[in-house]
């Protein structure tokens, strides 16, 4: 639960919602494509730019998301859409 204006999307509101996230681990779910990456990584036979973060794993993400609504201070309804995460799973 947080409230609106704490989501960083420029809403002024005190409303409160709901924000569902994804967290977890994806180890399990290891193709050959992430064993590849982690042994080139590892090897240092590829490297990431300065800014980049390469994971060598799938990682937990939305794959379906809800929309939320809220009233902002100027009492007009507000729909921000693919806010919260509805469905996770083991992407890349």
């Amino acid at each position: 639960m947080v409230k609106v204006r704490d989501l960083g999307l420029g809403f002024n509101s005190d409303e409160i919602v709901l924000f569902k996230y994804c967290s977890g681990s994806c180890h399990r779910a290891r193709s050959n494509y992430d064993l590849t990456l982690g042994s080139l990584l590892r090897q240092q036979l590829i490297a990431p730019g300065p800014q980049e973060r390469v994971l060598s794993h799938p990682c937990c993400r939305p794959t379906r998301y809800e929309a939320v609504s809220f009233m902002d201070v100027e009492n007009t309804w507000q729909t921000v859409e693919k806010l919260s995460a509805a469905e996770c799973s083991c992407i890349g």
